[in-house]
């Protein structure tokens, strides 16, 4: 038998499948200090990402201990990054990509670092002065998001030059000062991680008992959910960022 208290649902209901974030990005056309266009360069601490490309052409620049990589991105392409990867996305020509964030929740509420020079990655309220946009979407929050951006492209280059160069000392002391920049929000993460994808996957084995004990009564609660972007052209770390605000799935980036 399944006891009553396995049978409880999660606190965030309806997540997308596994618990993901959804949202859709149309590529910044920003030229930056080097002459390409895109977004801001950052990593994320606990989340993999994943570019499904849907449309036009462009790339996405990463630093890891693999080296730099300059990964091509056309319609049809997937391209997805673990914690600690700094990506860089690059337009070609009217980029359009779907983005899966694993932990949904956690990217929102923090888990995502610019590659701002050092001295700023030092000082966390500096540093939240630069990551923070004001808020909608209008010509003062864009402004802002180019500036953010070029800030991010100026220490990723200084990155990326040691990594080319043989010297993944900077790289790695990014990812340390990034680390301790979020140390204070983990708390948070975990609460978020235990009730949107950690309910998620323990609910897969509550069902799975509950076929196993021939007691499948958790389908007589089968149902369908829809929704659609309840914000369009927000400005994202890598583009222009259509949201949507499911409980679980995608809330609101509070950076932004």
């Amino acid at each position: 038998m399944v006891s009553e208290s396995a049978r409880a649902e999660p606190a965030l209901p309806h997540p997308l499948p596994g618990a993901v974030g959804l949202s859709h990005l149309s590529a910044y056309d920003w030229e930056a200090a080097d002459g390409v266009c895109g977004g801001s360069p950052h990593l994320h601490l606990v989340c993999t990402e994943a570019y499904v490309v849907t449309g036009g052409s462009g790339a996405v620049q990463t630093l890891s201990p693999d080296g730099y990589r300059d990964i091509p991105l056309k319609p049809g392409s997937v391209a997805w990054f673990t914690p600690g990867t700094v990506h860089r996305m690059v337009q070609g020509g009217d980029l359009r990509i779907t983005v899966l964030m694993q932990n949904s929740g956690l990217p929102e509420a923090g888990d995502a670092v610019f590659t701002f020079p050092a001295e700023i990655l030092a000082d966390p309220d500096r540093y939240a002065a630069a990551a923070t946009l004001p808020p909608g979407t209008g010509p003062d929050t864009e402004a802002a998001a180019r500036r953010r951006r070029d800030l991010a492209v100026e220490g990723y280059l200084t990155l990326r030059e040691a990594l080319v160069a043989g010297d993944g000392g900077p790289y790695r002391e990014f990812q340390r000062a990034a680390a301790r920049l979020v140390r204070a929000k983990v708390p948070t993460w975990r609460e978020l991680w235990r009730a949107g994808p950690l309910a998620t996957a323990e609910r897969t084995g509550v069902q799975l008992d509950a076929l196993a004990a021939g007691e499948p009564a958790y389908l007589d609660e089968a149902t369908a959910h829809e929704t659609a972007p309840t914000r369009l052209g927000g400005f994202g770390m890598c583009g222009r960022r259509d949201e949507y605000a499911l409980p679980g799935t995608t809330l609101p980036h509070q950076a932004e």
